[in-house]
């Protein structure tokens, strides 16, 4: 397989798991008690890795717009990746190598571990959607079949983004974006893209296909003819014949008998009889030529264009609605709502969790709450937004929507507000004092099994994975000591079992006996 090598890239393809674990802190949530969905503020490296204990292995879906490199420093996320903090972070991981960086070189560094999160994050049956133009088109999609694999790769559509683009260049104006989509492991699962609506009947024939002889059953076919007898022998057109083999009898437009076609048929019988138990309408013109219509068709498999011919509307569009929001367009080429609703309706789960980790305007989490609103699903999204628009604009648009605005009917909807809190391990490498208890909890568990923690009234019990069952005896400011008399604590039965605590008494030979591994608060906690 070919891979892409650019400077700092041996410094970066481990960095995901370099990057130190921060807490989430709520600060206030919109719109309900507790609300799901989630708006972080923060650098998404950071928040990413901290959604590890709790979405690991569970976001459906992932859909980002990072930056694309232009080379453009005007806009509120610079797009040449020059923001001071993305430089400061380069500067402190790559070191002096960095000093010859390309913007390539840059970007890459910028986006390679955010995508080995995302990787871990998404389900089994989880994919991720992402907008892109050509400036690292080609790049990115190296970097994505290391990660995630090329048999993984779903495909790549084209999305019309303006009939109008600028002249950035003298020799090409660029209507069209790209969106590039993974799947987390390649899966059978059809993606749905609009319904179909034919004014017209579908021909039940196709010139490359094989003869085959077709028995339509008494009353299943609708004549545009007379009643009456029709002989057996050829009919229809000559581009277009059709063989009848029996006598077909006529009445009240329907045939009264069983008939015998044989043409060039796109159905065998058993497909035949199948679309006629579900209400398929077969046709026969006066000439004798078939054809069928659905009272309703299903989704289509999406085509690799994304434009007005599937309801996705341009950027222009996108600008006019935020201008109508905020009174004036915040963002440079946005992307539109209908362009997301049309991706997220590919993930066939109305309660998918949704995560968009450069959620600039916070178009992915209208989106999410309009496909609610439309279908009565129950879907979530996560935003992060490193930048201080997240609560004056990213947060702001869901409120606006969910109250409504110019002529636009509010809709339900709510969030929780988070930042990034303190790391779990201070520098010298002891556990924070100011994180609680129950983070602490979490924590280790997490690193131990990449799960969340079981609620049970034993404080000390953290779960059980893989026949061990984990432990921990921890508090703030009290030295524990796992002993003979709290060895009662370990309540759980199971094949082995794992227990933290600040010192053990313990005799060795007890231990082994009962499959007991000590690890000592906090040194023995792994770095995830």
């Amino acid at each position: 397989m070919p891979t892409l090598n650019w400077i700092g890239k041996e410094k970066i393809i481990t960095h995901h798991n370099d990057v130190p674990f921060k807490l989430l802190k709520k600060q206030y949530t919109y719109g309900a008690n507790d609300s799901e969905n989630m708006i972080i503020h923060g650098d998404n490296l950071y928040a990413l890795k901290s959604l590890l204990p709790r979405y690991e292995g569970n976001i459906d879906c992932v859909y980002i717009d990072p930056p694309y490199n232009t080379g453009e420093e005007k806009w509120i996320y610079n797009d040449n990746v020059n923001d001071p903090r993305i430089l400061k972070w380069l500067g402190e991981i790559v070191g002096k190598e960095g000093e010859d960086f390309s913007r390539h070189d840059k970007w890459l560094c910028m986006m390679y571990p955010r995508l080995k999160i995302l990787q871990k994050l998404l389900s089994v049956n989880g994919r991720i959607f992402i907008s892109i133009d050509e400036n690292e088109l080609y790049n990115l999609k190296l970097i994505c079949d290391e990660i995630f694999g090329p048999n993984n790769f779903v495909g790549q559509w084209m999305w019309y983004k303006s009939a109008t683009p600028p002249n950035l260049s003298h020799k090409i104006k660029r209507n069209i974006e790209y969106v590039i989509c993974y799947e987390k492991e390649k899966n059978s699962i059809k993606y749905q893209g609009i319904k179909k609506h034919s004014p017209s009947d579908d021909p039940f024939t196709k010139p490359q296909n094989s003869f085959k002889q077709l028995k339509f059953k008494s009353g299943s076919i609708h004549f545009k003819g007379d009643d009456g007898i029709y002989k057996a022998g050829i009919y229809g057109t000559a581009k277009f014949p059709n063989k009848l083999l029996n006598d077909m009898i006529i009445e009240n437009g329907v045939n009264k008998n069983d008939v015998v076609f044989e043409n060039r048929f796109i159905w065998v019988q058993e497909t035949l009889d199948k679309n006629i138990s579900e209400n398929v309408r077969i046709n026969l013109s006066k000439n004798l030529v078939l054809s069928y219509k659905r009272e309703e068709y299903g989704a289509e498999v999406p085509p690799n264009l994304i434009d007005a011919s599937v309801g996705v509307d341009t950027t222009e569009e996108a600008g006019k609605r935020l201008a109508e929001m905020f009174g004036e367009n915040p963002f440079d080429y946005p992307k539109d709502v209908s362009l997301i609703k049309y991706l997220l309706n590919f993930v066939p789960k109305k309660d998918a969790i949704i995560l968009d980790c450069f959620a600039g305007s916070g178009t992915t989490g209208q989106a999410v709450l309009e496909l609610n609103n439309e279908d009565g699903g129950n879907r979530k999204f996560i935003e992060v937004e490193m930048m201080d628009y997240a609560e004056t604009i990213t947060a702001e648009r869901i409120r606006k929507i969910t109250k409504g605005f110019e002529e636009y009917a509010s809709i339900h909807g709510s969030f929780s507000f988070y930042e990034l809190g303190e790391s779990v391990f201070l520098e010298d490498g002891n556990l924070n004092p100011e994180i609680s208890e129950e983070d602490v909890k979490k924590f280790i568990y997490y690193t131990e099994t990449h799960k969340n923690i079981e609620k049970t009234k034993n404080e000390s019990y953290m779960g059980t994975s893989d026949s061990t069952a984990y432990y921990i005896f921890y508090e703030k400011n009290v030295v524990t000591v796992l002993s003979y008399q709290t060895i009662d604590l370990i309540d759980k039965k199971a094949d082995a079992y794992v227990v933290y605590a600040d010192s053990c008494t313990l005799a060795e030979s007890f231990m082994k006996k009962n499959h007991i591994i000590f690890k000592k608060i906090p040194r023995d906690i792994q770095k995830i």
